[in-house]
Parts: C-alpha cells; sequence; structure tokens
C-alpha cells in the first residue's frame, strides 16, 4: 500500500501571535512543560513551525525590528512532542530518540526570510566589534534558490534545515546547566578572553521570566512563576541536541536524541533556509517559518549502548548527527585562511575562534574590492553555503581555520585575475544592506545606499 499522507500534529498561523496558536509555542526547555502533541514510533507525522521570532521581524524596508528586537524570546519552538511505541509505552530515560527528516520547506504563501544581525547593546553577533549595528536583509524564495533586494549579485540554492531540535532535560540535567552557565557569567570559572572582551557580548544567557513562552503552563500561576525562573535559554546548543545550527541537516537527515524524561517531549523551530557554518551574524541564516515531516525510532536504552559520557554520568552526553544525502554542488571554491592571530598583531595559542574570526575578516575585506559593503558580505557569509574548516589545531602557536566560498553564487568572477577586481571599492553594490543606528532618543533607519 501507497504510505498514508503524513499526519499534522501542530500547525501555525504566521499571522497569529506565538501565544495564539491553536497549540501553544514555547520559547525556553524545562521537563515540566507539558507535551502539547503525542506520536506513535514509526508514525509519519507534520510539524509546522514560526521564525525564531513568532513574525516579529517583518519583510519591510526597515531594520528597526531588529534593532530593537526583544532578544529575551528567542527561539519559538513547536512542541513537546511525547513520543511512545506501539505498545503505549513512552521513550524512558537513557533511551535515544532517532528522528528523521523525511521532508521540509517553507510554508505556502510565506516564501521569504531574512538574515540580520543584532545591535551591540542588544547581543550583538560574532563581529559585533566590527559591526556594531543592527543590520537587516531580506529573501525572496524562487523554488530552491534565494535572492535579495538587498544583496544584489548573488544568487544560490537554499539547504532548509532545522537550526533548533531537541528532547526536554531532565531537571537534574537542567540544574547542571543552569549552574555551570551561571559560574561563567559570575567569573568563578573560565575568565573571559580577549575576544570576549572585544564583542561585548553576553558570556551566557541565564533563565529570566521576561519573554518567556511556556506552552501550556497557565501564566500569573506560582508553577509559572517558579518554571520561568528556572528554564533554560534556547540560545545555545547542549547536551539534548538544541540549537545546534548545523546548515546540513536538511531532508534524509536523522538526528540521534538523548532522552531524559519520560515521553522525550520534542521540540523544534529556528527553521534556515541556508546558512554558512558559523551563522556568523547571529540571526546569520536565512531565518523563516516552515514545516517538517518526520518519523521517530525509540532506541531503548540507546544512550548506555551508543554514546560516551563526557562526564561521571550519562547526562554530560552529545546527540549524534547523520546527514541526509542532499544538499547544493559546486565545484569550484574560492578559501580564505585565518590564524590565531588577532587584528591588533595579538598571538594566540591556538585558538579556534580567533583563526575563524580572521578568515571571516579577510573574506569581508576581499569581497570589498568586488563592489560589496562590508555589512553586506557579513550577512552573505552567514546565510550561503560557505564551507568552514578547522584546518589545523596542532602547530603552535597557530590554529588554522579556512572558510570556502562557492564562486558560482556570484554573477561576477570573483578570483584574483591579473587586471584586478571587476568592479573596485568604489562602484558599489546598490541597494545596501538596512542598517539601523539610533540617536539615544528616536530610531532611525537608513539604506547605505542612500547615505
Amino acid at each position: 500500500m501507497a504510505p498514508t499522507t503524513p499526519r499534522p500534529v501542530i500547525t501555525v498561523d504566521v499571522w497569529k501571535k506565538p501565544w495564539e496558536q491553536e497549540k501553544p509555542l514555547h520559547n525556553r526547555w524545562h521537563p515540566e512543560i507539558p507535551h502539547v502533541a503525542q506520536v506513535v514510533e514509526g508514525e509519519v507525522f507534520r510539524v509546522e513551525t514560526v521564525d525564531f521570532s513568532g513574525g516579529a521581524i517583518k519583510d519591510n524596508d526597515s531594520a528597526e525590528d531588529i534593532k530593537f528586537c526583544d532578544a529575551s524570546i528567542a527561539h519559538y519552538l513547536s512542541g513537546p512532542i511525547r513520543i511512545i511505541d506501539p505498545s503505549g509505552a513512552p521513550a524512558r530515560p537513557g533511551d535515544l530518540l532517532a528522528v528523521e527528516i523525511l521532508d521540509l520547506g517553507a510554508l505556502a504563501g510565506n516564501e521569504w526570510g531574512f538574515t540580520a544581525s543584532f545591535d551591540r547593546e542588544n547581543g550583538g553577533s560574532f563581529l559585533t566589534d566590527h559591526f556594531p549595528n543592527a543590520t537587516k536583509a531580506i529573501w525572496y524564495f524562487e523554488g530552491i534558490f534565494a535572492y535579495s533586494p538587498h544583496i544584489p549579485g548573488v544568487r544560490f540554492p537554499g539547504l532548509i534545515h532545522p537550526g533548533l531540535i531537541g528532547t526536554a532535560p531532565s531537571k537534574e540535567l537542567l540544574d547542571i546547566w543552569n549552574a555551570r552557565e551561571a559560574s561563567l557569567v559570575n567569573g568563578s570559572v573560565q575568565p573571559p578572553t580577549l575576544c570576549d572582551i572585544l564583542h561585548q557580548r553576553p558570556l551566557a544567557n541565564l533563565p529570566t521570566p521576561k519573554g518567556s513562552l511556556l506552552g501550556l503552563v497557565e501564566k500569573g500561576t506560582a508553577n509559572w512563576e517558579r518554571i520561568a525562573d528556572e528554564a533554560a535559554r534556547t540560545i545555545p546548543g547542549r547536551e539534548n541536541g538544541g540549537n545546534c545550527d548545523i546548515k546540513n541537516l536538511s531532508k534524509g537527515s536523522k538526528v540521534y536524541l538523548p532522552v531524559f524524561i519520560e515521553g522525550a517531549n520534542l521540540s523544534m523551530g529556528d527553521m534556515h533556509f541556508s546558512q554558512g557554518d558559523g551563522e556568523i551574524s547571529f540571526c546569520g541564516a536565512i531565518e523563516m517559518s516552515g514545516f517538517l515531516v518526520l518519523k521517530c525510532e525509540i532506541i531503548r536504552d540507546g544512550m548506555a549502548k551508543y554514546l560516551t559520557p563526557m562526564g561521571p554520568t550519562l547526562l554530560h552526553v552529545n546527540p549524534i548527527f547523520e546527514i541526509g544525502p542532499v544538499e547544493p554542488r559546486f565545484s569550484e571554491w574560492l578559501v580564505f585562511e585565518g590564524i590565531s592571530v588577532d587584528e591588533s598583531g595579538r598571538q594566540h595559542y591556538l585558538d579556534s575562534s580567533v583563526a575563524f574570526k580572521r578568515a571571516v575578516l579577510n573574506a569581508i575585506d576581499y569581497l570589498f574590492k568586488f563592489g560589496y559593503s562590508k555589512e553586506q558580505s557579513y550577512l552573505l557569509l552567514s546565510c550561503c553555503p560557505c564551507e568552514a574548516r578547522l584546518s589545523s589545531i596542532v602547530d603552535p602557536p597557530n590554529a588554522v581555520v579556512t572558510l570556502a566560498i562557492p564562486t558560482a553564487i556570484f554573477d561576477q568572477d570573483i578570483r584574483p585575475q591579473k587586471h584586478g577586481p571587476s568592479a573596485g571599492p568604489r562602484v558599489m553594490r546598490k541597494p545596501d544592506v538596512l542598517k539601523c543606528s539610533y540617536d539615544g532618543s528616536l530610531p532611525v533607519t537608513k539604506n547605505l545606499a542612500s547615505v
């Protein structure tokens, strides 16, 4: 018999707020956030998601929505979904949940996305010391391809994927997360590096009731207040999976997620049309609403069978990802190298973060010579299908990181040639990205093509 149509278990209306959805969304990790749907192992089901901001970022000619975005809302997730086997027994702590991505895409009638960088005062981005102001570029989808009126001269196929997919933590694991991240913020371990100081970015995002959306937990109750005070932010990836931003986790992929509570409580969101390795500008993929068609399998006692704990217990494990067979094909790349020497000339010891930063800055400076503003290049490298590699981590004092850009995405030849760059820095690609500045009283949005 032909397979049945995927059962829709969570649908969204992009014109409604996250808390107005038929099945309420959530933006925190906590074991007591109730599941909103249940699926049986082996069942094919469909989940729809809003973009990470829940529709706060608009398809318009302004970057004010990024400038003043409430960062405490990230990320709005669909779920939790309880997983049971055919006998009705739920997934149990210690199991592995194998989640196969059968299909995914944009929601019909909402075929657009955005790439952006937060203002330095609102969390910033990987290069916030170089790009302190909020910026935004809108992308439109034509089948598998994306193009942007704000970054002219490039067009590339997307590799749609969920930036965030994970299971709920146990209370014990949640307490571990909160304790170790608090120790980073209060300085009791791992003092900030030079990169931390330059970036002026938060060292971690600790629990806060501000911006919390807890699904079916009733707001205004003592229970809601307690959970909001404890629930972990979804910003970083952790042992449960979460915000790993693996750009190749697309159609045909499979995720093996540790199960920490009964039923697993699977959640997902932060859909991306395309992303470069590292997602450097923070809202750095092409952020979008979308759907996933999934199938789950429970591997009983899979954590003990397959995962090696980092610490004394099986709580300290990480997921396994199986990349699918579908991805854009590129045959020619231009590769930029970075070493662990920062912009001031200071030597760092085998610091791959500094080396990656240098590779990105080298690529931005290079593309500037071909008529792209540095803001355009920054957002482009964050969302186009570029590949980062840790090329060397064994030769002190310099780690070597490379960033490879597919040359076919440009409408001009960007390789070095005798006659020099075809455009030059004075012939800018217009219009430029949207950029928002703030004078301390009123927001002012400017398209850089006009200044």
